[in-house]
């Protein structure tokens, strides 16, 4: 009997799996002064309050060759998620490390996905791939499935603030002085590339989510899973939720506090939507 594992970097917002083994690999926020590790540990509540007053430069780092090692254990099946490539090293660490792993252990295999993407839709990815093996596929159908499936999701996002973005050269400088002046809000998307696209300037909240509800269903959303992942903002969350049932009757809506990472680029306020396309 073959152990399989799912492994993931923290941008999915996940530290454990009710039926697979699962391992994660911690991305860490670090300023001059501190250095936040994204595992349950974390005080996410507190650091996101201390980034909301910090003034200096502040950056995430992506888990290294060895921290992805430590996390594919001794598996002989491996199912390696990451966030988007387009913004993170973690998918070329990831792959660095396979070749070292499956050179040294003959006869096992890591399939590493870049998922394109952050947060609820890393989630989304993980959940179909316990699913999967749940279901007893066998590890080819599974890596064509969830390369299918992925395909088949998106992420959409509102931001009151794009403070960090701007400071770790992800946006405009310009564009991020705009978000927050006024109750000015950003209603985006993840890229095919793999990026973070501003779509809307929304004044206020409350048409910040009503324009979420719309991103939506422009992008493809009908019925299935939505992952709403929510900084500190669970009226928001709660809010959006019952709009997308209003609108989706057969949407099937989880919520959920975001963690360090997706935390830290969310900041205070923030919402990011992954979802099942039709």
């Amino acid at each position: 009997m073959r152990k399989i594992k799912i492994v993931a970097d923290s941008s999915c917002d996940l530290f454990e799996l009710n039926h697979t083994e699962f391992a994660y690999a911690p991305m860490k926020i670090i300023t001059a002064e501190s250095e936040f590790i994204d595992d349950p540990a974390l005080d996410t509540d507190a650091m996101v309050e201390h980034f909301d007053k910090y003034k200096g430069k502040s950056k995430s780092s992506c888990p290294n060759t060895a921290d992805w090692l430590d996390a594919f254990g001794d598996a002989d099946d491996i199912f390696c998620v990451t966030i988007t490539s387009g913004l993170s090293g973690s998918f070329n660490s990831a792959c660095a490390a396979k070749k070292i792993y499956e050179a040294d252990n003959e006869g096992k295999r890591v399939f590493v996905i870049d998922t394109l993407s952050a947060g609820p839709e890393v989630t989304l990815t993980v959940e179909k791939l316990e699913e999967y093996i749940a279901q007893g596929m066998a590890y080819e159908d599974i890596c064509n499935h969830i390369t299918g499936y992925l395909k088949k999701t998106g992420l959409v996002f509102m931001l009151k603030s794009l403070k960090t973005f701007a400071n770790n050269g992800r946006v405009s400088p310009v564009v991020a002085k705009i978000v927050g002046i006024a109750g000015i809000c950003i209603v985006g998307k993840a890229s095919d590339e793999g990026t973070l696209e501003p779509m809307h300037k929304c004044r206020g909240e409350k048409r910040s989510l009503e324009t979420l509800v719309e991103t939506l269903r422009s992008e493809g959303f009908r019925s299935g899973k939505i992952s709403i992942g929510h900084c500190q903002n669970l009226s928001a969350a709660d809010q959006l939720k019952k709009s997308i049932l209003a609108k989706f009757q057969n949407a099937q809506v989880e919520i959920h506090k975001l963690k360090g990472l997706c935390s830290f680029y969310a900041e205070k306020g923030g919402v990011l939507v992954g979802f099942e396309k039709a």
